[in-house]
C-alpha cells in the first residue's frame, strides 16, 4: 500500500531569475532538498509497511465473544406471590393397580406397580411413594399404555417388604 503525495500551491522548483545573469537559471532551494533528502532517508530507515501482528484463528467458524452479563435488579417483584408446585404427592400417584400380573410382581419382585400422572417424572414417582407409604424406592420404571397412561414400576428397597406395603395400602 502506498501513500499518494499531497499536492501543494508552493512551487518544488525556484523560478527566480536573477539579474546580473542575462539568462534564466532554474535553481531547486537548498532547504526544500535538505528536507526531501532526510525525509527519504528516514522513510527509507523505517520501511514502507508497518508490521502487524494477527490473531492466529484455530477453528474454522468466527463465535462471537461472551460479553457481561448484568445481574437482574427488579424494582417491584413482577408476581405478588411465588408459585406453588401442583404435582404432589396425591397428583402424582393416581390408583395402585390389582390385577394379576401386578400382585405377582410385588410376591416375586418387591416391586409395586401404580397408575401414574402423565406428566410426572421417576423422581416425583419415588419422592410421591416415600412421602405416601415411608418406605425407602430403590428404582422406577415407568411405560405409557396404548390407551395414553402413565404405569410405574416401584421397585422398593430390600430393606422394606412389598408385600406389607400392599396389605397397609389393601391390595392383598
Amino acid at each position: 500500500m502506498t501513500k499518494k503525495a499531497v499536492k501543494s500551491n508552493t512551487p518544488k522548483q525556484d523560478l527566480t531569475v536573477s539579474k546580473t545573469a542575462k539568462k534564466a537559471v532554474i535553481n531547486a532551494p537548498a532547504a526544500a532538498k535538505k528536507e526531501k533528502a532526510s525525509s527519504a532517508a528516514a522513510a527509507v530507515k523505517k520501511g514502507t509497511f508497518k508490521k502487524t501482528t494477527r490473531k492466529v484463528r484455530t477453528k474454522v467458524i468466527f463465535r462471537r465473544p461472551h460479553v457481561f452479563q448484568q445481574e437482574k435488579n427488579p424494582s417491584y417483584p413482577r408476581s405478588s406471590v411465588k408459585r406453588v408446585s401442583k404435582m404432589d404427592q396425591f397428583r402424582v400417584l393416581k390408583a395402585p393397580l390389582t390385577t394379576e400380573s401386578a400382585t405377582k410382581k410385588i410376591e416375586s419382585n418387591n416391586t409395586i406397580t401404580f397408575m401414574v400422572d402423565m406428566f410426572s417424572n421417576k423422581y416425583q414417582i419415588a419422592q410421591a411413594v416415600k412421602k405416601m407409604y415411608d418406605v425407602e424406592v430403590a428404582r422406577v420404571n415407568t411405560m405409557i399404555t396404548p390407551l395414553g397412561e402413565k404405569k410405574a414400576f416401584v421397585k422398593l428397597d430390600p430393606s422394606h417388604d412389598a408385600a406389607d406395603v400392599a396389605n397397609k395400602i389393601g391390595l392383598i
